[in-house]
């Protein structure tokens, strides 16, 4: 029987949406087998249909969400006197939209407005019709302490108040937000502007909070997950693009307004700055185009008052438009055009899926993981979703607590990565490469590389490994010139700090080839004992559940033996990553369905495996549908612990393996973590030239951990 939970704001403002993402999240993570549903839409924009919330959530949802009954019909039926009507049709939608299994619905409530003043009594009635539990959602404001723990009270009262067992606590958002006088939140840096009580303050003047009704978070405020991309603002502005650009990315963090001279002016133009100025301050347009031209990525140019500079100075920008900046026209003069920014619609809007998912994120750290565990029953084998997935290897990461070179120092994603793992705890990152290169790249960034990111400059550590390279390479004729010569590579000195200790792991491959990347590792880590050869495998996160696939990356055509071991590895790496393993061995027949030389490998492979290690669930050949799907494994397979239901597939050679998991991840639209290697003494790990930051960030926890297991 699945929980209903109805998540309620105190009033306007509360950040309802927020915290209804994050709690999903954080139940997602945790394994919890979660569902949404929002009984009543309330659409924002004058749009009369979609749902923001269905939207942003309905990606993470394995069910389709039911649709939420219009306003407009909802108030219809209530000024009729039908509101039973009303809850009846609710309670159909939620119960045919309920999945089987499921553990937990969240229900989104209604938010009181100027227009819906009733919004609480709603949300009372349809609480009861679902018998669901209450969980209200409060930002203090301006509040007092005990002006805050009233608003709180007096909206649980209307639940049947703080003692009632279907009252669960609360979550508290926008914590230390900036506000006015009036509550509304403002801009930093007004003198008008104070900010609203902290954590600290409510747990140790608020005393409304008990085991009873608890505090179920505690979000503080975080300007960034505001920061709307430059898209959005020239939608509201109603500008002209003049310069594309990068328009859907870049997001704004802060607004200048620049009307002074240059000299004076400089200082404002910053990473994620949206710059307001005439436009025909040639001066101002060329010192901005200048600094973009540097690697300082502003948001966004807006020339006012209608008026475009001359083609010449249009033609002296060319380079920093090539480079991204996009440049904006809008009709209004600078003062009217900085009155409109403050009425910019603050909510998330639901195609801005880099938002929606930063948000998710960062809310969902800040929900009570113990509370959440009250929600999982003992006996269900929870099925390790991407989001579960990647919060356990964030959370094994930092307990580790390992140091991670990277030979990439000065690359853009590289840094951004080595500063985010320090900033979350993931790990310790040692960037290789000239500090003042790295410290500019970070600048341009916007990057504080602090405690936890370690820069060695390898002109300066270089000799200190020739003397070690040499011994491990003597039997091939190194002497030391040649040592020293092979050490200009950063990677083969980074493979030396390794495998002399002085570092846990090495993560490469965001500008080197896989070869160059492993080579190095294999001539002086060597394989791990009582292991023959090297491996790999993808996390490939499925939209409902991680698999394992393996391998992908380095054996080209391996034996029966060999592939046997990779099963082995695969399975073993599927367990220390919370995944049972249930392994199939793929092939183009399934059982004895077929013969050849290449299901005839597999078919000893799976012999050979199952008797090296009879603990692990494998079977094969099996073909990948028959792998994967119950309904063809109960006609191919019958009988199989495997089939049906695997979560290592194990590829007989390179071209299938690397062939099948490409076609997956982009078809399908899916993210692929790795390749991790299996086998080596010391744990190094690959990256794709295409690597994103997420992608780093998680490679670098996957080694951590690797690291403290071995």
């Amino acid at each position: 029987m699945s929980q209903a939970l109805m998540v309620v704001p105190t009033g306007l403002g509360a950040g309802l949406t927020t915290a209804v993402l994050g709690l999903f999240h954080a139940m997602d993570r945790q394994g919890i087998k979660v569902h949404f549903f929002k009984p009543i839409a309330q659409p924002v924009r004058g749009d009369e249909t979609d749902d923001r919330s269905i939207e942003m959530l309905q990606p993470s949802c394995e069910f389709p969400i039911a649709q939420a009954i219009n306003i407009r019909e909802a108030e219809h039926l209530v000024s009729e006197g039908r509101g039973d009507e009303l809850l009846e049709e609710i309670v159909a939608r939620y119960e045919q939209s309920l999945p089987a299994g499921n553990e937990v619905v969240i229900i989104e409530g209604m938010v009181p407005t100027h227009n819906q003043p009733y919004a609480t009594r709603i949300n009372k009635e349809i609480a009861k019709a679902l018998d669901a539990q209450v969980v209200l959602v409060a930002a203090p404001g301006n509040d007092t302490p005990a002006a805050f723990e009233d608003h709180i009270d007096i909206t649980a009262r209307a639940y049947g108040g703080i003692h009632n067992p279907k009252v669960l606590g609360c979550i508290l958002n926008k914590l230390d937000a900036p506000v006015d006088r009036e509550g509304r939140l403002q801009p930093d840096g007004d003198d008008t502007v104070t900010h609203s009580i902290t954590e600290q303050v409510v747990r140790e003047h608020c005393r409304i909070f008990s085991n009873s009704f608890r505090i179920l978070g505690c979000i503080p405020w975080d300007r960034e997950l505001i920061a709307p991309r430059v898209r959005d603002i020239a939608e509201y502005l109603n500008a002209r693009v003049i310069n594309q650009g990068e328009l859907d990315s870049r997001r704004v963090k802060r607004i200048t307004m620049c009307a002074r001279t240059v000299a004076n002016a400089v200082e404002e133009l910053k990473p994620g700055t949206l710059v307001f100025t005439p436009g025909d301050r040639d001066d101002i347009i060329l010192a901005t185009c200048l600094a973009g031209l540097n690697g300082v990525d502003l948001a966004a140019l807006v020339l006012t008052g209608g008026i475009e500079p001359s083609p010449t100075v249009m033609k002296l920008c060319a380079g920093a438009h090539h480079a991204g900046l996009p440049v904006l026209s809008v009709s209004t003069d600078s003062w009217q055009t900085a009155r409109n920014m403050p009425r910019l619609d603050r909510e998330i809007p639901a195609d801005d899926l880099e938002r929606v998912q930063q948000i998710k994120e960062a809310t969902a750290a800040y929900i009570d993981s113990d509370w959440l565990q009250r929600f999982v029953e003992p006996s269900y084998e929870r099925r390790l979703s991407p989001p579960a997935f990647r919060y356990q290897l964030i959370e094994r990461a930092r307990r580790a607590n390992k140091i991670i070179v990277l030979p990439e120092g000065d690359e853009p994603r590289t840094v951004k990565a080595a500063a985010i793992c320090a900033q979350r705890g993931i790990a310790r990152c040692a960037l290789l490469g000239d500090p003042e290169e790295i410290h500019r790249v970070a600048k341009n960034q916007d990057l504080e590389l602090g405690e936890g990111v370690e820069i060695f400059d390898p002109a300066k550590i270089r000799n200190h490994y020739v003397g070690r390279m040499v011994e491990l390479r003597k039997h091939k004729g190194m002497t030391e010139i040649i040592a020293a010569e092979q050490l200009q590579d950063n990677v083969v000195l980074a493979t030396l700090m390794l495998e002399m200790g002085h570092v846990d792991g090495l993560v490469s491959g965001a500008v080197h080839t896989t070869a160059n990347t492993i080579r190095p590792p294999l001539q002086l880590i060597k394989t791990a004992p009582d292991t023959n050869l090297v491996s790999s495998v993808f996390f490939m996160c499925l939209p409902d559940q991680v698999l394992v696939y393996g391998d992908c990356a380095i054996n080209p055509d391996p034996n029966a033996e060999q592939l046997a071991d990779i099963a082995i590895q695969s399975a073993d790496s599927a367990r220390a990553f919370g995944i049972p393993p249930r392994v199939a061995m793929i092939s183009y027949s399934t059982r004895s369905s077929g013969h050849g030389a290449d299901v005839d490998k597999v078919r000893e492979a799976t012999r050979i495996a199952k008797e090296k290690r009879p603990d692990l669930l494998i079977d094969g050949p099996l073909q990948y549908d028959a792998a994967v799907m119950e309904s063809v494994a109960q006609s191919k397979a019958p009988g199989s612990s495997v089939a049906g239901k695997a979560t290592v597939f194990v590829f007989p050679d390179l071209n299938t393996g690397n062939t099948t998991y490409k076609a997956v991840q982009r078809s399908a639209d899916v993210i692929s973590i790795g390749p991790m290697l299996q086998g080596m003494r010391k744990p190094v790990n690959d990256l794709s030239r295409g690597a994103l930051v997420d992608d780093i960030v998680f490679t670098i926890a996957l080694t951590a951990i690797q690291a403290d297991a071995g």
